[in-house]
């Protein structure tokens, strides 16, 4: 049974420093719900239009936190990963000591896995930090501590991925942060998943979904996505793809701050700037 989650403040830090010596965690056991391919679509924007951060990174260090019951999609983090840097070190981490007993077997050069939560118990400063499906369970209030608490252990040009997904990964949404603040929010679905765009808004992450109700950016995003995927319904007989781009342009066309193009756009993703849906209050 998950416990409900304590408030996660930077003071808690100390008990555990970057070179790793034991201490306790920073934060709380989770449901540990996971799934084969389940983070194909993050990999995918990692290894894509942000790999430029990894083949720059002085320190190819990667975490993976709270990877859940099973370490797959920290391995196939690590394989996707290494694909764009061969030197890559993944580190999975997980808050429960049995999950990481399990994983041990799998490790292999470059792939390691360790007890430890937020305070990132790794021997460096990560250029890339994944958590997915962890912070949806604690409260709203925690997000700024959790965020701040990894945001502080980034290396120079890192980026932490606050994201949420389905069970198997058709519709998934995450957070972009640096060093400083968050800087974007991307959305990436499958085609066929869904019948409205804002069908993926159950799969906010934590700092926006209570926030989808009228007057709220995100659900301006939400409405206005709905309102271009209808517009182009005559592309639809062109296939979903094509759908998809129209919306993209219809959204970028009135003034919403859409990053990449149809090259990211074509694989059902979406991603515009943090600023365009931060809460109000």
């Amino acid at each position: 049974m998950v416990q409900k989650a304590e408030r996660v403040t930077a003071p808690q830090i100390s008990g555990r420093n970057s070179t790793g010596r034991p201490g306790k965690p920073v934060g709380n056991v989770t449901r540990g719900t996971t799934n084969p391919n389940r983070m194909r679509r993050v990999d995918r924007w990692l290894a894509g239009p942000q790999a430029w951060r990894l083949r720059n990174a002085a320190d190819p260090l990667v975490v993976d936190l709270g990877y859940g019951a099973t370490p797959a999609t920290a391995v196939e983090l690590f394989d996707r990963l290494a694909a764009v840097r061969p030197d890559v070190q993944v580190f999975g981490i997980e808050i429960e000591p049995e999950r990481v007993r399990a994983a041990l077997p799998l490790q292999r050069p470059g792939l390691s896995f360790r007890v430890g939560g937020f305070e990132l118990p790794v021997p460096g400063r990560p250029v890339l930090v994944r958590a997915f499906n962890v912070l949806r369970q604690y409260e709203e209030a925690d997000v700024p501590g959790i965020w701040r608490l990894v945001q502080d252990r980034l290396s120079p040009g890192g980026l932490f991925i606050d994201g949420t997904c389905d069970e198997i990964g058709r519709r998934v949404t995450w957070v972009a942060l640096d060093a400083e603040r968050p800087l974007s929010l991307s959305i990436s679905v499958r085609f066929g998943s869904f019948e409205l765009p804002s069908d993926v808004a159950e799969r906010l992450p934590k700092a926006l979904i209570h926030h989808n109700v009228p007057g709220e950016p995100v659900h301006a995003l939400m409405q206005a996505m709905d309102r271009a995927w209808l517009e182009c319904a005559p592309l639809a007989s062109f296939g979903n793809r094509q759908r998809w781009q129209g919306m993209c342009r219809t959204l970028r066309d009135a003034g919403w701050p859409v990053q990449d193009g149809p090259a990211r756009w074509r694989l059902g993703e979406l991603t515009v700037d943090w600023e365009a849906v931060a809460p109000l209050a």
